[in-house]
């Protein structure tokens, strides 16, 4: 069955058992990565939803059990702003879990003022690159003893907006735009991906960048209304309309990257309205670009961030 746009991600799992899948999700507390994790609590998938906040983990995960009432889910405390927090984080999860089946990088924050880390990255490449790079060393164990071992990105279309500034990605040379910090760190996401796939395919663990497309949802809680009308002018083009996605659509790539057959041993791809993207340097209503599919670029990215998270894969 073909999926597109308007999917949703139970339509994309549809016929899909997911039993005795280890199931790990990133901010699954709220928005997409709450909606993905009961899609596929749904389909009996164990279900690990990660965010910094307990409390609001322990009411996702109510909300989860009483629209799924045999789901299985679980909660674990881990902040991407704190590298102290992410390496607690691993060290639970490998003292917890058996494995890990598919890893979802979900969490971000968007278009936010000028902030740092606890460690002093910027806010945005910080959380959603950094964080998730050093989240997934600790648990690419755990991944390995999976099987159809899966690790999909959350990127996004605002990867258009910029690629990475390798010589200065944390705004200390150049005025800080959050624009340009959020494609940025959405470019840095899809690159992550490539080097993990450069990486990792021989130990079958294949990854997918996911563009899951504009859905209104807390990650947009920095904008304002001229901040929206602003964006949609750059999506919008005359030939092609944009279109809001609802949570449950927007959470169907997600899905689809990670249990699709049609990628079943390849990786290193960006993937929206759940099709492979074609590369697009120049369209702004689609397609990924070449700069964030680079394998050079990747690489570089690669080495800097070891050496700004002082974290190391062993491949």
């Amino acid at each position: 069955m073909a999926f597109g746009a308007q999917s949703t991600a139970d339509e994309v799992l549809g016929g899909h058992d997911l039993s005795g899948k280890t199931v790990l999700v990133t901010g699954g507390n709220s928005g997409l990565g709450r909606e993905t994790a009961r899609a596929m609590a749904a389909k009996g998938a164990n279900v690990v939803i990660a965010g910094r906040d307990q409390a609001k983990l322990d009411e996702a995960k109510a909300a989860i059990e009483a629209d799924v009432p045999s789901a299985r889910v679980e909660t674990i405390v881990g902040d991407l702003g704190s590298l102290e927090s992410i390496r607690a984080c691993g060290a639970e999860a490998n003292e917890r879990f058996d494995k890990i089946d598919i890893l979802i990088n979900n969490a971000g924050v968007m278009a936010c003022p000028q902030a740092q880390t606890s460690d002093g990255f910027e806010m945005q490449f910080g959380t959603n690159h950094l964080g998730h790079f050093a989240l997934t060393k600790h648990l690419i164990p755990l991944i390995e003893k999976g099987q159809n071992k899966r690790i999909v990105n959350l990127s996004s279309r605002g990867h258009h907006f910029a690629p990475v500034d390798l010589d200065d990605p944390n705004f200390e040379h150049r005025e800080y735009e959050k624009w340009a910090s959020y494609g940025q760190a959405k470019t840095a996401n899809i690159l992550f991906s490539v080097g993990l796939e450069q990486r990792f395919a021989d130990k079958g663990i294949h990854v997918y960048a996911v563009h899951p497309g504009g859905i209104q949802t807390n990650l947009g809680r920095h904008l304002t209304e001229q901040d929206i009308e602003a964006l949609l002018a750059r999506v919008t083009t005359s030939d092609s309309a944009f279109e809001w996605k609802t949570i449950p659509q927007g959470a169907a790539t997600t899905c689809w990257a990670a249990i699709s057959p049609e990628l079943e041993g390849k990786g290193g791809v960006y993937c929206e309205d759940c099709h492979v993207a074609e590369n697009d340097d120049e369209s702004s209503a689609g397609g990924v670009r070449s700069y964030a599919i680079d394998p050079d670029i990747a690489d570089q990215l690669w080495s800097i961030s070891e050496q700004m998270t002082g974290e190391s894969f062993s491949a």
